[in-house]
């Protein structure tokens, strides 16, 4: 099983790090690097510095996967996307907090990235920030996607609280597809949503007739100085339980735990 979803931060002890992943049951995981400053003045590291921590923090054969979060409307966004695909990362983290993603300037990063044939993780959903920017993370303004020729993106956390419109927007994209276009649309099942969701959550998945059995994986939300094996296997043992309750094959669980998010890197 691998962790789709962890926040670099840091200070953070690798073998300690990657202990704590093994002690979850998991091998390895994709890490989001520190946010950019944009996100909040706690940080301030340059990007050298913050490609530099995480491909540290990734490098070596541990299972872990380098994402670079990159604020797609910062003026250098561009260049930022072609020196990090240099520099070997293996994806892009971003969260839109100040406008919503089909700003113009953000369209161009991302088509940027799908010409380097790299994914794009979205955070979806309520932001838990001190800004008013949950409205800019809300699924249906992802539609904008349809326009980046090539890309493959997920929503992360399934949107929560906006479960159903996240499922209508990968059903569209779905129909796109059939009708020729390229874009690949993901959901990530990080929770965002609260235990007491979680079953309402996974069953509207499941059970709601499109195809989602090669387009979702899981991921913690878990941070990498200080991850939290209890949590990762209470959410671990809740989705199976769940999954298992709906009848979910063996082989679709495995693609869920692993083989979708190896798909969604490339």
């Amino acid at each position: 099983m691998i962790d789709g979803h962890i926040h670099m931060m840091d200070k953070t002890d690798k073998d300690s790090f990657i202990k704590r992943i093994g002690d979850a049951n998991l091998y390895g995981g994709v890490v989001l690097s520190l946010p950019p400053r944009t996100f909040s003045s706690e940080y301030n590291y340059s990007f050298q510095q913050r490609s530099e921590l995480l491909l540290e923090l990734t490098e070596g054969d541990n299972g872990l996967i380098p994402f670079f979060w990159i604020d797609p409307l910062e003026n250098d966004a561009q260049e930022q996307v072609d020196e990090a695909v240099a520099l070997g990362v293996k994806g892009f983290k971003i969260m839109c907090i100040d406008d919503y993603p089909h700003h113009p300037k953000a369209m161009e990063v991302y088509k940027r990235i799908a010409r380097h044939g790299k994914p794009i993780l979205f955070h979806s959903g309520i932001l838990w920030n001190d800004k008013n920017s949950s409205e800019f993370n809300r699924p249906a303004y992802f539609e904008c996607m349809l326009a980046v020729e090539g890309i493959r993106f997920a929503l992360a956390h399934m949107s929560w609280p906006w479960i159903d419109e996240c499922l209508a927007v990968y059903g569209k994209f779905l129909r796109t597809r059939a009708m020729g276009l390229d874009q690949q649309m993901y959901i990530d099942l990080t929770p965002g949503t609260p235990e007491i969701y979680r079953r309402e959550a996974l069953t509207k998945l499941i059970t709601i007739g499109y195809d989602v059995e090669d387009r979702v994986f899981w991921g913690s939300d878990n941070m990498t100085n200080d991850y939290d094996v209890g949590w990762c296997r209470r959410w671990q043992e809740i989705d199976e339980e769940i999954l298992n309750d709906l009848k979910v094959t063996k082989e679709q669980v495995d693609k869920i735990k692993k083989l979708n998010l190896l798909r969604f890197i490339g």
